[in-house]
């Protein structure tokens, strides 16, 4: 039993569902740390998960509204002025046209500021480190995508190829 245990390689199943700037790292973190680890990862994205797997990624952005985690530092100005920490009403984050649009420039500051690798180079060391990314072969013909609209080394498959392999992941994980 313990000559088994030892060998075991852990699994994790994710589902990515979102497909904005801020959502996009968490399954790209995720997958490339437990491919480091050793683990076997797949990843299946879904619904607009699918924009984290386009060629173009220059339309990722943010999106504040309803994000009760959005309020953040800014990346700019003295230090006082960095540690405050803005609290911006929803209402002024829908209301105003181009908050989206800032929040996504200044999060992009943020992320080349701290030097935190962007989706596009994640996603590629995740690929060099052998996860297996599945799109959602209904997801892509609900939206109209083509195969051509994705990076090299995407699978295409189900919900029905993806969940048994989900059931048997040591870790199963939906963000």
């Amino acid at each position: 039993m313990a000559a088994r245990a030892q060998s075991h390689v852990p699994t994790l199943a994710l589902i990515a569902s979102k497909g904005t700037l801020d959502w996009g790292y968490p399954p790209f973190i995720l997958a490339t740390t437990a491919a480091a680890l050793g683990w076997q990862v797949k990843l299946f994205f879904t619904f607009y998960g699918l924009n984290l797997l386009k060629k173009d990624l220059t339309d990722l952005k943010v999106s504040p509204l309803g994000n009760p985690a959005m309020p953040m530092k800014m990346p700019f100005g003295p230090d006082w002025f960095q540690a405050l920490q803005w609290n911006i009403p929803n209402l002024i984050q829908a209301g105003i046209p181009g908050f989206e649009t800032l929040a996504t420039k200044l999060m992009q500051q943020t992320i080349r500021n701290k030097g935190v690798a962007g989706i596009a180079e994640l996603r590629e060391l995740a690929l060099e480190a052998g996860v297996e990314m599945i799109a959602c072969q209904m997801s892509v013909d609900l939206f109209g995508y083509a195969a051509d609209d994705f990076i090299n080394g995407v699978d295409f498959a189900g919900a029905a190829t993806f969940l048994p392999e989900a059931q048997k992941a040591d870790v199963s994980l939906f963000v």
